[in-house]
């Protein structure tokens, strides 16, 4: 499933959801948790319940952030996502151990988020919970967490790294973090080509506007697909000659990058580039 860009949506505010399914977004979350003030909780299940089942979604993944555990309303959020019909993940902020329980109460998939100490030192119990299909990191919790600034954290590639090796050892996707200036496409795009050459294969954003930058990232590129078709070919007939190693272009090129390759063509089906 292509999760290039996983658009946040207010679960209090009708009319965003619904024009939510037209904007292009691999992955839509419907919160309850951040976006929704205190008064709304209620009015917020209610909504994102009612249209989880009335909208068409299509093909694109369909996810609601509940509530931290220990909050009061986490067990009403667990309730609205039962009743809300078509539901692939739920998205578990502040995630500091094992997830299963929520995968067991609501029968769907587990995208959690890394935003605290505790959820990094315990990162590879909150991955390998039953049902995780992706995990992200929030990096302004995390930096209210550890006492440290938002923009630190925005580009800190030890943290990132490790999240992304995570996923990596569970076979699951590693989703970037929010960038907050919806006016800075250039940052934007440079904070997500870094976060890509980690590993990462998409990114969470807060505005339509940012759809667009997340996919053109997250696609590969006409000349990248065109670069691994020739490494694939060229190792298939070094293959068939007993040869290891050997030079395509102007590089040298063995089975990692016949790996690479492989694994950016699987990308580029996904997203309908390729047949």
């Amino acid at each position: 499933m292509l999760r290039r860009s996983q658009l946040y949506v207010p679960g209090n505010n009708e009319k965003m959801i619904t024009k939510a399914p037209t904007l292009g977004a691999d992955s839509i979350i419907l919160d309850l948790e951040d976006a929704v003030p205190e008064g709304s909780k209620d009015q917020a299940r209610r909504t994102v319940a009612r249209l989880g089942r009335e909208l068409d979604w299509g093909s694109r993944e369909l996810c609601v952030r509940i509530n931290p555990k220990g909050t009061k309303e986490f067990a009403r959020d667990i309730a609205a996502v039962r009743r809300c019909g078509r539901v692939d993940a739920v998205v578990v902020p502040k995630a500091e151990g094992d997830c299963s329980r929520i995968h067991r109460a609501t029968q769907k998939g587990l995208i959690p988020v890394i935003e605290t100490a505790t959820g990094l030192m315990r990162l590879r119990e909150v991955v390998a919970s039953k049902g995780v299909v992706a995990v992200s990191f929030g990096a302004a919790d995390y930096a209210a967490s550890v006492g440290g600034s938002v923009s630190a954290y925005l580009n800190n590639a030890a943290v990132k790294t490790l999240i992304v090796a995570a996923a990596a050892e569970r076979g699951v996707d590693a989703i970037d973090n929010v960038f907050f200036d919806l006016n800075d496409s250039e940052g934007f795009r440079r904070e997500a080509l870094g976060a890509r050459g980690l590993g990462f294969v998409g990114k969470q954003v807060v505005h339509p506007s940012q759809v667009k930058w997340a996919n053109e990232v997250f696609t590969p590129t006409t000349e990248e697909v065109e670069s691994a078709r020739k490494v694939l070919d060229a190792m298939g007939t070094a293959a068939a000659q007993r040869r290891g190693a050997i030079r395509v272009g102007d590089s040298l090129v063995d089975a990692v990058h016949y790996r690479l390759a492989e694994r950016l063509i699987v990308r580029a089906k996904e997203a309908g580039l390729i047949s």
